[in-house]
């Protein structure tokens, strides 16, 4: 059993971005400029949101906050989407999600401009990554992408099982794999599949992203199995200060020990989500997906 190290990738991809930013600067070109939006005060979004900036910070991209109070009307939040979309000194920018219950994120996602759509989450760049066409990618999705390429994991002809459905992570990863350059035979399961522990012990592949605690249990892995955990859940823990540990959507200890790959929790698919959006980022600033 390998543990496909998460963090430790995202550092080197991390040098390589700061490696092609120092080659921008030298060039008297623009380095890659980033914008958050955060509304209100979400612990999760805190957290998320502070990676992202320590992150440009590491490879030299700029990076800005636009912080608002959780009352902001969903008017003035879309006036600040439009400022950014029309901004040309910003290449990409993200609305934090989730956004309080009086705006609708989806007006929020459809009004970004999908060229700075750098979380990938607008129906244009989900429909190109779709037909195969160049897109921003989902971060999530693409950091799996990226775990399994650069670990030289065979992909061809195995047969992949996404177990969760939601349009951020579960259905766009389960187009990716099948995808050219991939070619994975994918099965798509959810909260409904009948027999869903038969359907995961058939696969060489697991991406599990349906938000449940050690949800995928030993003996639904067969043996030599490649594992990818995306969920990241709290539980009670006593024995730690904060009173909680993280774990994912795999029963680690008994699963690990059947796989030839997996990921941990933390330190696995997580690490790797901020950095897919600064690759996202910088494919923006070079125009590589829209001229």
């Amino acid at each position: 059993m390998q543990i496909l190290d998460g963090k430790l990738l995202s550092e080197q991809i991390k040098a390589e971005l700061a490696i092609e930013v120092d080659q921008l600067k030298l060039e008297g070109k623009k380095v890659p400029h980033l914008v958050a939006v955060l509304v209100g005060d979400n612990p999760a979004s805190e957290v998320y949101v502070s990676n992202k900036i320590r992150s440009c910070e590491q490879t030299g991209f700029r990076s800005t906050l636009i912080r608002r109070n959780a009352d902001i009307s969903q008017v003035a939040l879309l006036q600040i989407v439009h400022d950014l979309n029309n901004d040309p000194e910003i290449d990409g920018f993200i609305v934090q999600l989730p956004l309080p219950k009086h705006i609708n994120e989806e007006k929020i996602t459809l009004a970004i401009d999908p060229k700075k759509d750098v979380d990938g989450f607008h129906p244009v760049n989900f429909g190109r990554m779709a037909q195969g066409l160049p897109a921003f990618l989902p971060a999530t999705p693409y950091g799996i992408l990226e775990i399994l390429r650069r670990n030289n994991i065979e992909t061809a002809g195995k047969h992949c099982v996404v177990v969760g459905r939601s349009n951020i992570v579960g259905t766009p990863i389960s187009i990716l794999l099948s995808r050219k350059g991939f070619d994975c035979t994918v099965t798509l399961t959810h909260s409904r599949t009948k027999d869903l522990a038969g359907e995961v012990r058939r696969a060489d592949i697991i991406v599990a992203a349906i938000g449940i605690p050690n949800f995928i249990k030993g003996d639904w892995v067969k043996e030599g199995a490649v594992v990818i955990d995306v969920g990241i859940n709290r539980i009670v823990d006593t024995t730690k200060k904060s009173g909680f540990k993280l774990v994912g959507d795999v029963d680690f200890d008994a699963v690990a020990p059947k796989c030839s790959y997996i990921t941990p929790v933390p330190g696995g698919v997580g690490a790797m989500t901020v950095t897919a959006l600064l690759m996202n980022t910088m494919k923006a600033n070079q125009k590589e997906i829209y001229s």
